[in-house]
């Protein structure tokens, strides 16, 4: 039986745009792989069989000219259900939602189209994009979440059912399920992507992001909506020369459970053992009050974005949620503001802390393995930071836990600097003896 499921997103598109893989033969394959497993993982909202393999074959009879053309031709992408595409519905995880069907796709989807992807299913998002768990369960293990709020997306790629998928993080919810799930999650710098068509929690903090199997999966796919104004290379190549790095354990070091901090040791060594200079260092002591700073203006402009559509239809809200942005409520506007200019210091504190020359942070990407519940999606501290400042980061799978789960590395890089942190994580991943699910 062939396995083209297992197939990474750089090699599926050069055997399709080469014609060395028919686009039907591929999409069958992953459709008997989501027949066999989503019963169990349920990481679609939105999957029309019919649909995806109707597009498939009608590739199959493009000319070799256009399959050239396209860097993404032929290949299926699993999109967050926060993320608006035409024809199809979009339901940001709320019954409030339900078979709501926009008319025009977000910049990023008509961009993944342009260059010959198309949007194979909806993934399942957690209620619009915030902590409250949807239907989604761990690959790894069922009894387990996938994270959020990007659950689907996350479990889609781990399981085999697409290659690459995207997301969104306002958290810590591209890079923790990633982590969870076994699998490469990057989110690139704020401001880097534009957000029109994407559901909005907090404007100021809200970002796309990419699942995949590899970094350069990654890359591949996130150049692919970026643009070329973006800079964002679809080729990243590991660095050259052997990185300088930074082992951050950051304020949420203490959340740590006993595997994760084994494992960023063993990660330490193994990099080191590679030719990495890694220096264990401290943040400096005003991010300590990085993770109040965050949440402040995270709710502040929840509650805000969603307070008119709240009044009139409160009840289709969970309790969790209406709580979470209730206290974004009694956030006054002077509270606001002062948490923007300490966001806009902690920026430039951590601007500073990349000039000393760093390639990298390197840390945790979350607590530790995916806890054992589906009630919670886990908790995002050791993502807060970065998103609070804009940074890029991506976390890479490294290990196996004592529950059977996954274990990664979180890298973190200068703003800007994506193509940067790409060839970091890259070079960082090769000495990685981590292997994803087998079967």
């Amino acid at each position: 039986m062939n396995q083209y499921f297992k197939l990474g997103l750089h090699e599926v598109a050069q055997r399709l745009r080469k014609g060395k893989l028919k686009p039907s033969v591929y999409i069958s394959n992953l459709l008997e792989r989501i027949n066999n497993l989503e019963g169990s993982v349920q990481a679609w909202q939105w999957l029309d069989r019919d649909r995806a393999l109707a597009i498939a074959k009608k590739a199959d009879s493009s000319a070799a000219a256009l399959r050239a053309a396209h860097p993404l031709y032929g290949i299926p992408i699993g999109v967050k259900d926060n993320i608006f595409t035409a024809g199809i519905p979009t339901e940001m995880g709320s019954c409030l939602y339900q078979n709501y069907i926009p008319a025009k796709s977000a910049d990023i989807v008509t961009r993944i189209e342009k260059s010959g992807a198309f949007v194979f299913g909806k993934t399942v998002t957690t209620e619009a994009a915030f902590m409250v768990p949807s239907k989604t369960r761990n690959p790894w293990n069922l009894r387990h979440t996938p994270g959020g709020s990007s659950s689907g997306s996350a479990a889609a790629v781990a399981a085999g059912f697409v290659p690459g998928a995207i997301g969104t993080q306002t958290n810590g919810s591209v890079i923790r399920p990633a982590a969870y799930c076994g699998i490469v999650g990057y989110k690139m710098t704020r401001g880097l992507i534009g957000l029109d068509g994407i559901m909005p929690f907090s404007p100021m903090f809200d970002q796309p992001g990419v699942f995949a199997r590899s970094v350069a999966d990654s890359a591949l796919l996130a150049s692919s909506f970026a643009g070329p104004r973006s800079g964002i290379s679809p080729n990243a190549a590991p660095l050259k020369n052997a990185p300088r790095l930074a082992a951050v354990r950051s304020p949420s070091w203490y959340l740590a459970a006993p595997e994760a901090r084994a494992q960023f040791e063993s990660d330490i060594v193994r990099l080191r053992g590679a030719g990495a200079s890694i220096d264990i260092i401290e943040l400096p002591g005003d991010f300590d009050r990085a993770h109040k700073v965050h949440r402040t203006i995270m709710l502040y402009e929840a509650a805000r974005v969603s307070r008119a559509v709240r009044q009139e239809f409160r009840g289709y809200f969970s309790d969790f949620l209406i709580h979470a942005l209730e206290e974004g409520d009694r956030v006054t506007e002077t509270q606001f503001r002062d948490a923007v200019k300490k966001k806009n210091a902690l920026q430039n504190s951590f601007a500073s802390f990349m000039d000393r020359g760093y390639s990298a942070i390197i840390t945790l990407p979350a607590t530790g393995e995916a806890p054992n519940s589906l009630h919670v999606t886990g908790d995002p501290s050791f993502c807060s930071i970065w998103t609070l400042v804009g940074a890029p980061a991506i976390t890479i799978p490294t290990g196996i836990g004592p529950r059977g789960l996954p274990l990664g590395l979180q890298v973190i890089s200068a703003v800007d600097e994506d193509n940067y942190l790409l060839a970091t994580a890259a070079w960082c991943e090769r000495s990685s003896p981590f292997k994803g699910l087998s079967s």
